[in-house]
């Protein structure tokens, strides 16, 4: 993956290009540390040769996994950045365009780049914050932490 700033003011821009084989989950976590970040967004386009989805199953308080075994286009592809205890936590959702028009989509727990994957990363000045909702079991942003 390569980086580049694009804009340090009022918000800092940062262009991350992923390159094919790149595991993009920890490869952005990792980033995320190295750059201490902790209040950002972020979008994306390009394409995956696989993917592993997510449906929070509200019941078991687990996903359910989606296996994605074919090249897809990234139609969509969103998240945040936030800080859960002290450390950055990468939370994203994606909608995969298949050969025949049809799409799947799910909370991203992996994705394989093949050829490419495009990324425009948007931190804020502020920060967030994430604690563990007890209800669910999940790491949510707190407003108010």
């Amino acid at each position: 993956m390569k980086s580049k700033i694009l804009n340090t003011a009022p918000e800092r821009t940062i262009a991350l290009v992923f390159d094919k084989g790149d595991d993009v989950m920890p490869i952005l976590e990792r980033f995320a540390k190295e750059n201490a970040l902790s209040a950002s967004r972020f979008s994306a386009i390009g394409a995956l040769r696989s993917a592993v989805l997510g449906y929070f199953d509200w019941d078991r308080k687990d996903y359910d996994r989606i296996p994605v075994d074919e090249q897809v286009e990234v139609l969509s592809f969103s998240g945040d950045i936030a800080l859960d205890g002290d450390q950055p936590k990468v939370h994203a959702h994606a909608v995969l365009g298949r050969r025949d028009g049809s799409t799947v989509g799910g909370h991203v727990l992996q994705a394989t780049v093949q050829p490419t994957l495009e990324v425009l990363l948007i931190e804020s000045p502020g920060y967030l914050r994430k604690t563990c909702d007890r209800e669910t079991g999940l790491a949510l942003i707190d407003i108010d932490a």
